[in-house]
């Protein structure tokens, strides 16, 4: 096949989801942004672990959280 035969080609894929799987789909991303969030600040900032709890004190601070 030549470009130009090659460039006439359209290959058009879509898929259409119900609205419930779409709402699902955002339910499950908020839903893990906030178990990624508890665990950042409540398991990670209270670490008994210095390194990583320095670490996560440094982020709060570079991102203007207060945390005293």
């Amino acid at each position: 096949m030549s470009q130009s035969q090659l460039a006439d080609i359209q290959v058009s894929a879509q898929v259409t989801l119900p609205v419930s799987a779409g709402q699902v789909g955002r339910l499950s991303q908020a839903v893990m942004a906030m178990v990624l969030g508890v665990f950042v600040v409540g398991m990670v900032g209270f670490s008994h672990i210095d390194v990583v709890h320095n670490a996560a004190h440094d982020v709060r601070h570079s991102n203007a959280f207060p945390c005293h």
